[in-house]
């Protein structure tokens, strides 16, 4: 008699068992992947072979598979949990350790780096040039204040009144309303974040002609004439009332204009896209590229893993971009706990990119991806593994008899 086919059974029942208990008590891990006991049978060797007539000797687990299936995305709290939708994984790094994983609950540690909860550093593309390139290294969020921006450039596109009265240029005084058609004004930022309110004034000359003059009223609230040397622009339109002339211009403001100790302002004023119609005095677009200092007040993360910080300013700032690594055979990667999966051969090397690229899923923020255990199946893999437990000690307890049979026999 011949336990062996009901002993393996009961082995192989048991890891099944293992494995759909340890599925369960992951139902609430994130980004945990299911487990698959998978078994083949067992067939004594022999050198003449078996034949057909052969019978096995039982069955043996022959590989716990991942299930890389996608899991529900939950919406969290945390703007920097991260989901995957779609392919890859999360590359992460423990001092030259890579791992990977699907879990992107990640927080920032004191050394200001983008972390797991096992403290490995998240990877992904520096910013260069302003966009992302370069070779994955560890993500670094700095908190520190950003740096002030003094105004270069500013763009104004309004509409001049065609229909208002020509005004002697010599007249000219800001203080003085009647001496200029229309006005506005917006603020200049010098090199140490100081805001300045820059006006203009638009007198017209004759037809279809303008001159613009312009004073800046500083931070400290005194007011300088920027204008005495003449007007900024002598601007010019055709008599379909679009700008013809005059469309650009520089304006430099000196050291002791500002009064505050920055550098010099050299600005460059854009009035394209500026018309003189037979209508009321208005502007359409206003704009000027300075800022003052700011202070970090968050991040955001797009769906293509760049990692925007933002500013009391106003302003953002890409830092860098996660990537994803994606595998020709998921199923090859080692399972080393804490959700985290390492690189073996028969899984290949992984293929690092941009989420959205190549095969490589998109990123959803303030999101994590629960586990992909389905309990309701799971409870019924466990009510048939038992069964099949039951079984085995079934065919072990016929052996018995059988064998009891013999033992009796006179």
């Amino acid at each position: 008699m011949s336990f062996q086919q009901a002993l393996s059974g009961l082995n192989a029942a048991a890891k099944n068992l293992d494995v759909i208990g340890n599925n369960v008590a992951n139902t609430a891990t994130v980004g945990f992947k299911a487990g698959q006991a998978q078994f083949s049978d067992v067939f004594a060797s022999a050198l003449t072979g078996g034949g057909g007539s052969q019978v096995g000797i039982g069955t043996k687990l022959a590989s716990i598979a991942q299930q890389f299936t996608q899991g529900n995305v939950t919406a969290t709290n945390n703007p920097l949990d991260v989901a995957v939708n779609g392919n890859g994984f999360f590359q992460v790094d423990n001092n030259g350790a890579l791992a990977y994983t699907r879990n992107g609950q990640f927080q920032i540690d004191r050394d200001e780096y983008l972390v797991n909860s096992q403290g490995y550093k998240v990877q992904g593309y520096p910013i260069v040039g302003g966009l992302p390139g370069g070779s994955p290294g560890d993500i670094q969020l700095a908190t520190t204040i950003l740096a002030p921006s003094a105004t270069t450039s500013a763009s104004i596109s309004l509409n001049l009144d065609s229909r208002a009265s020509s005004l002697s240029s010599a007249a000219f005084n800001y203080a003085d309303a009647t001496t200029y058609s229309s006005s506005t004004s917006l603020s200049l930022y010098d090199s140490l974040g100081n805001a300045h309110i820059y006006s203009m004034y638009f007198l017209k000359t004759g037809s279809n002609a303008w001159n613009s003059y312009a004073t800046l009223t500083t931070s400290a609230g005194s007011t300088v004439n920027l204008s005495t040397g003449g007007p900024l622009s002598n601007m010019t339109f055709t008599s379909a009332g679009a700008i013809s002339g005059g469309s650009s211009a520089t304006q430099a403001i000196t050291t002791a204009q500002l009064g505050t100790g920055a550098a010099a302002l050299s600005t460059g004023i854009s009035f394209t896209g500026s018309t003189q119609f037979g209508s009321g005095f208005g502007v359409n677009t206003l704009s000027q590229d300075g800022y003052a200092s700011g202070r970090l007040t968050g991040f955001s993360i797009g769906s293509d893993g760049i990692i925007k910080a933002r500013y009391s300013n106003g302003q953002t700032v890409d830092k860098s971009q996660i990537v994803l690594g994606t595998f020709a055979n998921p199923q090859g990667l080692q399972p080393l706990g804490n959700n985290l999966f390492g690189e073996t051969n028969d899984s290949n090397q992984a293929v690092i990119g941009a989420p959205g690229s190549g095969k490589l899923g998109l990123l959803q923020a303030s999101a994590v991806e629960e586990s992909n255990v389905d309990l309701t199946a799971e409870l019924v893999a466990m009510i048939t593994a038992q069964r099949n437990y039951q079984a085995n000690s079934q065919t072990i307890k016929t052996q018995d008899q059988l064998l009891q049979t013999l033992v009796n026999l006179r």
